[in-house]
Order: C-alpha cells, then structure tokens, then sequence
C-alpha cells in the first residue's frame, strides 16, 4: 500500500492481494453467466444482479411512498436518532432501483451504524435530465423535512455522480452534508478524461459505446458540461469531507482522479482510493471477495468519522 498527500489530497493505493485475483475473475465470469442466462428485460437483468448483494442481518427495511417520496429504509438496530444516510443508486441513469440495492446499502448502514434511505428516481429515456437530479435534491429536502438534523450521501456510478451534484443544493430545507462517499463515480458525461479515450484502458464491464449511448439517453440533447449532470464541471467552492472508491480496470478511473484533485485544490478534505486490478463497483461482491469487505468497512468508517 503506498500513500502519497497533495494538498488535502490523500491518495492511497490498494494492490490486490495474490489470492483475490482468481476471485475477481471469478465474480467477472459468473457476471457474463448472470447476462447471458437471464430471461427478461435489461432493467430486470439488472436489478437482479445489483440484488445478489446479501442484506445485511439485524437491519429492518421498509418501504416509503410519502409527499411523493419513494423507496426504502434500511435501519440497523438502535441507531441514533438526527442523522441519515442517503444512499442514491447507480445503473447509468436507465436502471436500477431502491428496492434492488437494498443489499449493498445495507452493507453500508450496518458498518456505520445508520438508517440508510436509498429513494427510487426517475430513470431515462422515459423520463430524461433534469430528472433525476431533481429527485435526487428532493429527497434531500425530504429527509430534511423528516427531521434529520444531518445526512452522509453515498452512491454508486451514476448515484455517485447524483450525490455530488447534490451538493450544489444550497436551500436551507436540506439538512447539512456531514460527508460523501462515492465508489466509482461518472463524473464527465462529456468523456474527456485518459481512461475514458487511452485503447490501454481493459474495462471488464462497459465498452465505451455503452455508456455514450446511456449518456446520450439521459442528456436527451442537453449540454453533457452542464454540471448536474457532470459534477466535475461544477464542484462547489465548499465541500464536506469526500471518500471516492475507484478500481484501475475501469473507463471512469480519470472522473474520479480529476475530481478528488479539483476537490482538494479548492482545500476540501479528499480520500482517494485506488484499487488496483479491480473493476467497476467492485464492493458489491461482499460475499465473495474480501477486498470489498475492506472498502465497505473504509468507507463506513470514514462516514463516522465526520459527524458534526
């Protein structure tokens, strides 16, 4: 592990230990099984993949249709009252759904020891950007309007890219950001960055094709600079405390490099971690590879850490 600090800037390196490799091929092959063998629609395949993250045990879950709010809580046992996580979900702004990820957010809440509230948003084409970015400042000002003195936020690839767009919401009906913590967020849906464009880059989950086609769904002809959608266009002046979580064998690695050191420039407190030979959203396998474990545990620990 190698640690380097620039600015507020701590970056940190995490090489694959030797007997976790055959384990990432592993959970890659049985991903192309889950693809290929899988009778349904793109949403269903989806969802059904993003529901193999166990739920966590001890937790209650339950759902939420209120003031035009929905999705799910996901409530470990005597947490305390005042504070929240607002987990928001990836799938490329066409798929996905509160009820799928109720595992992986689970992982998060048990190991922080929060409630965790993962909303559902509208997904595109049907419903194109803005849309999803509103319902992502809604659920802010709603879990401001339940009462929560303060929130983390918290997402995964396109929910990443949601939660740090949110933070260009200045109401005061929204509670205070007390951290963010994103794994492998798409930041640039203009696709500057090296990794993106660089033939050395092997992501074993997206041909870049797939994600401009995404991109060119939700925008529907808005400017892909426009800074929610693309929060590395648009990064506050102020920032709370930011975790990103990204793996080398991906096409977004460079959003969240470029990110995390614009972030710092402006003097916030920024936490890169950097997994080598890993891919895309790699803790979602909490049952089968320990290096997700280990994120997990990091990224709960460093939501604890930052309470006001």
């Amino acid at each position: 592990m190698q640690n380097s600090i620039i600015s507020r800037l701590v970056e940190t390196r995490h090489v694959l230990p030797a007997d976790e490799h055959q384990i990432e091929q592993d959970v890659l092959a049985a991903t192309g099984r889950h693809m290929a063998g899988f009778a349904g629609s793109l949403r269903e395949i989806y969802d059904a993949l993003i529901a193999q993250t166990p739920i966590a045990e001890g937790v209650s879950l339950t759902p939420v249709d209120q003031d035009g709010t929905k999705g799910w809580w996901i409530r470990p046992s005597g947490v305390p009252a005042g504070r929240a996580i607002l987990f928001l979900h990836g799938g490329a702004y066409m798929l996905g759904s509160a009820a799928a990820y109720r595992g992986f957010a689970s992982q998060i809440a048990v190991r922080a020891d929060v409630a965790t509230f993962v909303p559902d948003y509208p997904l595109a084409p049907e419903q194109p950007f803005p849309a999803a970015f509103d319902a992502a400042i809604a659920a802010r000002r709603w879990l401001g309007g339940q009462g929560f003195a303060q929130i983390a936020m918290t997402g995964d690839s396109a929910g990443g890219a949601l939660a740090l767009a949110a933070l260009q919401e200045t109401s005061e009906t929204s509670p205070p950001v007390a951290s963010v913590v994103v794994f492998s967020p798409w930041l640039d849906l203009a696709f500057t960055g090296p990794s993106f464009n660089s033939p050395a880059t092997h992501d074993p989950i997206f041909q870049p094709q797939v994600l401009t086609g995404a991109a060119a769904a939700y925008l529907n002809g808005a400017d892909p600079r426009d800074g929610r959608a693309s929060p590395l266009y648009a990064i506050p002046a102020r920032l709370p405390p930011l975790a990103i979580q990204v793996g080398t064998d991906e096409l977004l690695l460079d959003d969240a490099l470029r990110y995390a050191k614009a972030a710092a420039e402006r003097g916030g407190e920024v936490r890169l971690d950097i997994h080598e030979g890993l891919h895309h959203v790699f803790q979602r396998s909490t049952s089968e590879r320990p290096s997700a474990r280990r994120a997990l545990d990091a990224a709960a620990g460093f939501i604890a850490r930052h309470w006001a």
